[in-house]
């Protein structure tokens, strides 16, 4: 991998983790179109680490009041909200591999996010803010969550979608997204620092020059997309971004037939 791919990679991370546009999807695209090797992953999951840094900056009195007063309701429900995706990856580890690899899966990934951000925009809004969220809100919406470990399947997007369709009001709905994002991505890091300690993956395989560029490249450009998100979710304009996930679909889907 050279600086430049490290770069764009973390460029692609940071706006696409926050858009509604998959970000497994995209980094698996590229990945393809540059050709990573498994010691790569590594790097992938470096470059996820990068934007937990603007989470932290926009919702820093969320999380410090999380960290001060660990055993509340938000704790709970994000939890609960989390558990339905570890599930998932467990009991579907094996194909969720494989579908990272098959680029017409991915193509098919990419269409349902697309199907699922034009309903977006036609849920009314309502009034249900953070602190009434239920259990049983947050855990459909992990569901939502859960079935966005697949490639191609945004989970920004799935999770804000299924907070809108329990009437939770736009701007919460996309701060618990957020907030959800954080032991996701953990969760993801713990996963392929097991791949080291199992020898798939070597720490002299490792360019942290690459990891640097790439982790800044993230953070940056995912500061950029958490405001652009949250402004277009309180403006109901997501269905713009399904436009631009057929397209992906159709470019994926023409790819696959044609190499």
């Amino acid at each position: 991998m050279t600086l430049f791919q490290a770069i764009i990679l973390g460029i692609i991370q940071g706006f696409s983790e926050f858009l509604p546009i998959s970000s497994s999807g995209h980094l698996a695209l590229t990945a393809w179109l540059f050709g990573l090797n498994e010691g790569d992953l590594f790097f992938v999951v470096t470059i996820h680490i990068g934007t937990l840094v603007p989470v932290f900056i926009f919702y820093r009195k969320d999380i410090l009041q999380l960290i001060r007063k660990p055993f509340q309701k938000m704790t709970y429900l994000l939890i609960v909200a989390t558990l339905p995706a570890v599930v998932i990856a467990l009991l579907f580890e094996d194909h969720i591999d494989a579908a990272f690899t098959a680029m017409g899966f991915l193509s098919v990934g990419f269409a349902i996010t697309a199907v699922v951000l034009l309903l977006t925009d036609k849920i009314k809004n309502s009034n249900k803010k953070s602190q009434d969220i239920s259990y049983v809100d947050a855990l459909l919406v992990g569901i939502a969550q859960g079935a966005a470990v697949f490639p191609g399947i945004s989970r920004s997007g799935s999770t804000i979608v299924a907070a809108l369709a329990r009437g939770i009001k736009r701007e919460d709905a996309a701060r618990f997204s957020f907030l959800m994002s954080i032991p996701a991505i953990l969760g993801a890091m713990v996963l392929q620092i097991s791949h080291i300690f199992r020898g798939n993956i070597a720490l002299y395989q490792l360019d942290f020059v690459n990891l640097g560029a790439g982790f800044v490249a993230a953070m940056l450009s995912g500061y950029l997309a958490i405001q652009l998100m949250l402004n277009i979710v309180k403006k109901a304009k997501l269905r713009y971004f399904a436009c631009y996930m057929f397209f992906i679909a159709a470019f994926t889907g023409a790819m696959v037939i044609l190499l």
